[in-house]
């Protein structure tokens, strides 16, 4: 079975300092931003995490040294609950979780389902401090646990209940030196970009992911989920799977036989009907959203300056 230890590529007596070195060399290696294996890379923060804490590390070694743990039973001073959660079901190991961004797409680019390019910042490990904010020291309220367990009641009825800890804030830790570089965070921005394909007809509040591409925690990226608002665009809206085009005519305009409209497929030119009513768009069957079969409604307004 691989141990964290293989992960790293370092023995279980090495130290603090081989431990970091080691998890700064494969991490780099491994990257995915540099074509590194994602889950290798996952693999590698979730040992790092653990191997870099002392308590946790302890923990760890007290668990692979128990002739219980094939069973799932934790006998090394861990959390007494996690014992009926293995009971009944077992943990899932935790993930990071997905961010939501919206981002603004002009009508005609949904339309036409066009690629656009979509600048955002997102957080990264902080590789001076590998993620760990600074020099910690292990929580002495709560052992490391981040939790704590109380008694609640009285002589004839008492329950124990677990809560977080007060002093470490849930963390099972405290900073002796924070890093500079991140604050403490252990995360710092890092500006992407990517390119998007839009599905032809995009709408309004539509989501689209993208996988791995959100905020790191828990040693992997999370997803990024896009939320599509639609706008105006070059005088074009769309209303659920219509086209609707603004036209700003002069009074001379009103005269002519017909009236051109830059339509994303091709110009098109429509018939102006022997009687003007701007209160009632020109409809053009068929000319909206093709994958809706959609129409396109042309208003009419007048713009007239006096003499």
């Amino acid at each position: 079975m691989e141990t964290y230890y293989d992960i790293l590529g370092v023995q279980e007596t090495a130290t603090q300092d081989e431990i970091k070195k080691a998890f700064r060399n494969k991490s780099k290696e491994f990257h995915p931003d540099k074509g590194g294996d994602e889950d290798t890379f996952k693999k590698i923060n979730e040992a790092y995490s653990v191997l870099s804490d002392e308590q946790k590390k302890s923990q760890y070694d007290n668990r692979n040294n128990n002739p219980f743990s094939q069973f799932g039973f934790d006998m090394g001073g861990g959390n007494p609950f996690d014992i009926f959660s293995n009971m009944f079901g077992g943990r899932q190991q935790r993930r990071a979780p997905d961010r939501i961004m919206e981002i603004q797409v002009g009508a005609v680019d949904s339309f036409l389902g066009k690629k656009i390019d979509v600048n955002f910042k997102r957080k990264i490990n902080c590789d001076p401090c590998g993620g760990q904010g600074g020099e910690r020291e292990t929580c002495g309220t709560c052992g490391g646990s981040g939790m704590i367990m109380q008694r609640v009641g009285n002589h004839f009825m008492q329950n124990i209940i677990q809560t977080a800890c007060v002093n470490c804030g849930g963390r099972g830790f405290n900073f002796r030196s924070t890093c500079n570089h991140c604050g403490g965070e252990g995360r710092i921005d890092e500006n992407q970009m990517i390119s998007m394909n839009l599905p032809v007809g995009v709408s309004d509040g539509q989501l689209v992911k993208a996988q791995s591409m959100g905020d790191f925690a828990n040693g992997m990226f999370g997803d990024m989920i896009f939320k599509i608002n639609i706008i105006p665009q070059d005088g074009f809206e769309k209303v659920a799977s219509d086209l609707v085009f603004n036209n700003f005519l002069s009074i001379n305009d009103l005269n002519l036989d017909e009236i051109k409209i830059p339509h994303p497929h091709g110009e098109l030119k429509i018939k102006m009907p022997q009687t003007i009513d701007t209160s009632v768009p020109l409809k053009v069957k068929g000319k909206g959203y093709p994958n809706e079969n959609g129409d396109l409604y042309v208003k009419l307004y007048v713009k007239h300056t006096r003499l």
